[in-house]
């Protein structure tokens, strides 16, 4: 099943190819230096795909307790970590696939040859990352997930503007940071060997991923308007609330059988649950400070969509800097 998005892109050409910014250099040979391959992974590992778990933390079990699958008995608690772990791999799939895209189309709209160098790299680290999480989902786990409405919308929105900077800013600080703060706790998060090393090595590839968005984009929003600045803005923020109702969870409640309403007031208010979305915002926010768009309006904004608390030491050393 395709899904279209329309856009026009104005094609980028320059003529000029002496490197301009060692840094991008140095990105574009670490990328080259870290490929590998998904035949790397030992495939053979064993995924027990529902079977019962070890107590979480006490906070996570006492979260359970308030959740709405307390009256079902501990044996449901299991169920929905299971379903939450095979449930972000599928958005992980799904994302990667438009960060293949989007970095195929930086190769083609970015102005300079150091930057469109290393969003080749891009391209295949995202190639691979598809072929790796779909391999997961297609031999380990029964039943994975569509990709989830909020973010079809905002990678509807991410890939639709014809601007690369929009692109970029949407693509490779929002989502991809999200994407590397999940990989990174999947320790805590996730529950078999496998999944813990597939999103290890992802995360090696999305950290440059990162940092090649602040390297783009570090300066820009000085040379902007008032109005073109305040346009980028409004998408971080857009974003934001796309990500925050993403993880509000409503595709697991269904399959679970939870009413909704029940559900997504769990996933809004529980300490667990913020904390988690603070958790993985956390290096969006610091990505947003260095790039310098860390505005008032953006963090007021952040702030009422709860999404800044856990980053707020960082971003007070970051500041401090």
């Amino acid at each position: 099943m395709s899904f279209v998005v329309p856009a026009r892109v104005d094609t980028t050409l320059t003529w000029d190819y002496e490197a301009s910014d060692p840094r991008l250099v140095a990105l574009y040979e670490r990328a080259k230096a870290a490929q590998w391959r998904v035949s790397d992974v030992d495939w053979s590992m064993h995924v027990p795909f529902g079977a019962p778990l070890p107590d979480d933390s006490a906070f996570a079990m006492a979260a359970f307790a308030d959740s709405p699958l307390a009256p079902r008995g501990r044996r449901a608690w299991d169920t929905f970590r299971w379903e939450f772990q095979s449930w972000m791999v599928s958005q992980f799939l799904h994302g990667e696939q438009a960060a293949m895209v989007v970095a195929a189309r930086l190769v083609e709209t970015v102005p300079d040859l150091d930057s469109k160098f290393f969003a080749a790299t891009q391209a295949v680290d995202e190639a691979r990352h598809v072929e790796v999480f779909s391999r997961y989902l297609r031999e380990k786990i029964p039943e994975p997930y569509e990709v989830s409405p909020p973010l079809r919308e905002l990678l509807t929105d991410i890939l639709s503007d014809s601007r690369w900077d929009l692109t970029a800013l949407g693509m490779q600080i929002m989502v991809e940071a999200i994407a590397m703060a999940s990989f990174r706790l999947s320790n805590s998060s996730f529950h078999d060997p496998l999944i813990k090393e597939l999103t290890h090595l992802v995360a090696r590839d999305e950290a440059r991923h990162v940092t090649f968005g602040v390297l783009s984009l570090t300066g820009l929003y000085d040379q902007l308007t008032t109005a073109e600045r305040a346009e980028r803005e409004e998408l971080v923020l857009d974003a934001a609330a796309l990500i925050r109702q993403r993880f509000l969870l409503d595709d697991i409640w269904q399959r679970l059988e939870v009413d909704r309403a029940d559900g997504v007031a769990f996933a809004t208010n529980h300490d667990l649950m913020i904390k988690y979305r603070q958790a993985v915002f956390s290096r969006v926010a610091v990505a947003l400070g260095q790039i310098g768009l860390m505005t008032d309006q953006v963090r007021t904004g952040l702030d009422k969509l709860g999404l800044l608390q856990f980053a707020g030491e960082r971003l007070r050393r970051q500041k401090g800097r």
